[in-house]
């Protein structure tokens, strides 16, 4: 079967294939393709594997499932015997799936390098294998879990599901896994709400970059994935530069009807993420103060109605605006060229939506991240849940009593829109009741 041109295209000019390649994998017609990065997951993987298993039998035999077992090569010998024990344990399980393929990025002149070596890199080399073994007739899909991560039985039903309507990206909703321990439950749950307040706050200011970026929660078209340009190389955070691209190309849409549910465990594997934070958190006596003062979103999702609002207004009225809302916004719109850039949108797009959506491409979401940190650092610092969140919640017309655990119950409620009955998730009685 021959390739469309734009993937061939994306695969001669851009896809990373050599030296790795898909071992076990068989046919090159599948519907959709669950990429999972490992690095020394033996224990953790094969859950996660049993739990895809429980998906429908006819959609099991229409997804590839690619593990992409890696490490650096200045990785520590225990992560290096573990990968090594994860390779032998796939090939001697390889029928716990219909169409189990694995990538060998552990061997000896296999390893990912140490220059962009990380989860980026081993999601990307899944992602871009994959790409030759899908059925191009159709519209396939292409998905990434963490090799921690637990699935539902309705995991693939439900991304089946949306992308026969929806197109570009999407985020699947999640729940933590239950901590280990008293301080790390603790931990979690400060973790999570501190990303759903976030998002949270994003939705009320009315930003179009409001939703998780949460690597185990990725799905898109495969279309859209080589569209956006693939998957970035980064050690951490390539979730988040991978959706906000989907959201500048193809927009980016929440999936109904099912649940995943990443690991809350300790980890230092990489720079920053659910891992360190959990184990930093942890180690804390006082009540984190994570969370950003709600002014800060207040003040964004000013901006965003200025900038709506006048949009054929020239940057000097705009910065005036601006001004008049909080000097410390205009401030930092003139430090990212705000001039310059709206100089050049006004001449380029004359229409209304056109000069809109350009303006939110410039004004994206690593760009509101920036102003959310510029405000904290310009006399609005970070404060406890107890202080952030009522203010929020009163906005949405939420109740505001309760402790951290009601309030993540509260926003969990809000935000997956479907029951979650999983035993083992953090704090799911609460949900389900």
């Amino acid at each position: 079967m021959s390739l469309p041109v734009a993937i061939q295209r994306y695969l001669e000019k851009r896809a990373i294939r050599r030296p790795w390649r898909i071992e076990g994998a068989r046919h090159r017609d599948y519907r959709g393709a669950v990429i999972i990065p490992a690095l020394a997951e033996s224990e953790c993987l094969f859950a996660t594997l049993a739990g895809l298993q429980a998906n429908p039998p006819a959609l099991l035999d229409r997804f590839l499932v690619v593990v992409v077992v890696n490490h650096r090569q200045d990785a520590v010998p225990a992560d290096k015997q573990d990968n090594l024990l994860t390779l032998r344990k796939l090939a001697e399980t390889s029928n716990l799936l219909p169409h189990l393929g694995w990538v060998d990025a552990a061997s000896d002149g296999l390893e990912l390098p140490l220059k962009n070596g990380g989860v980026g890199l081993a999601r990307r080399i899944g992602f871009d294998l994959t790409l030759e073994c899908l059925d191009w007739t159709g519209s396939p899909i292409l998905a990434t879990l963490d090799a921690d991560t637990l699935v539902r039985a309705d995991y693939l039903p439900a991304l089946a599901e949306h992308f026969t309507t929806a197109a570009g990206g999407a985020v699947v909703p999640f729940c933590h896994q239950a901590a280990g321990s008293r301080a790390e439950h603790r931990a979690i749950v400060a973790y999570e709400l501190y990303l759903r307040s976030h998002v949270f706050g994003l939705e009320l200011a009315g930003s179009p970059y409001a939703f998780h970026t949460v690597g185990s929660t990725m799905a898109c078209r495969a279309y859209d994935y080589v569209r956006s340009g693939g998957m970035n190389r980064r050690r951490a955070g390539e979730d988040f530069y991978f959706l906000q691209q989907l959201a500048k190309t193809s927009g980016v849409q929440s999936v109904a009807g099912t649940v995943v549910y990443p690991s809350a465990r300790i980890s230092n594997r990489t720079p920053f993420g659910t891992g360190r934070s959990v184990d930093q958190l942890a180690a804390e006596a006082e009540p984190a103060r994570l969370y950003y003062d709600p002014r800060c979103y207040e003040i964004l999702g000013a901006w965003l109605k200025l900038a709506t609002a006048f949009w054929q207004a020239g940057s000097k009225e705009l910065l005036d605006r601006a001004t008049a809302v909080n000097p410390a916004l205009a401030r930092f719109l003139v430090r990212e060229g705000l001039e310059e850039i709206w100089t050049g949108l006004c001449r380029n797009h004359a229409g209304r939506q056109r000069r809109l959506s350009a303006l939110h491409g410039w004004f994206d979401g690593l760009k509101t991240a920036r102003l959310v940190h510029y405000l904290t650092d310009s006399g609005w610092p970070r404060q406890t849940a107890a202080e952030a969140l009522p203010p929020l919640f009163s906005r949405a017309g939420l109740p505001v009593e309760g402790d951290a655990e009601r309030q993540l119950t509260i926003l969990r409620k809000r935000q997956i829109g479907t029951a979650c009955d999983f035993a083992g998730c953090l704090s799911c009685r609460n949900i389900v009741g």
